[in-house]
């Protein structure tokens, strides 16, 4: 009976001390990086109703948009889109901008140059290849609140 107890108190004491719990350790990927948009995710909030989403699934020519962040805190924002001539793709808007990135907080600030309010931005899911970028707009109705969520997937530079 002694042994019984002791391999029971062996195990236990095993069981406290000699397991990790994996999550401690989990490891972001960085931000730096270019990223191509998949899609996107409108959410409206209007006080008192409740939340509105919308998603827009990016056309092969929106996927050729690139975002990237650089590890000197640049970055820029290329959209391309379709234009009036079916089939035909063109580069819509070539952004540069500044930006901070608050990795415990995991929020991101980007200033647009030209743009006096800055963009921030949450970042909801960050990995090796994902992004997902919550980024909040300013709406001419204080009533109304509205983010955009963008979906990326890592592509090599």
């Amino acid at each position: 009976m002694k042994k019984l107890a002791l391999l029971f108190a062996g195990l236990s004491l095993f069981a406290a001390t000699g397991c990790s719990d994996d999550n401690d350790n989990v490891l972001e990927a960085p931000l730096v990086g270019t990223w191509q948009p998949l899609k996107e995710v409108v959410t409206t909030v209007e006080t008192g109703e409740d939340p509105v989403s919308n998603t827009i699934t990016y056309t092969d020519c929106q996927k050729q948009s690139r975002w990237w962040f650089g590890v000197d805190y640049k970055g820029g924002q290329k959209t391309s889109g379709d234009t009036a001539t079916p089939g035909q793709c063109a580069v819509l808007s070539d952004k540069k901008f500044n930006y901070t990135y608050d990795k415990d907080a995991k929020t991101v600030q980007m200033k647009i140059q030209g743009v006096v309010e800055p963009e921030n931005a949450k970042v909801i899911t960050l990995d090796d290849t994902t992004l997902n970028l919550a980024v909040r707009e300013e709406t001419q109705d204080p009533t109304v609140f509205q983010t955009r969520t963008y979906t990326f997937k890592r592509v090599p530079q």
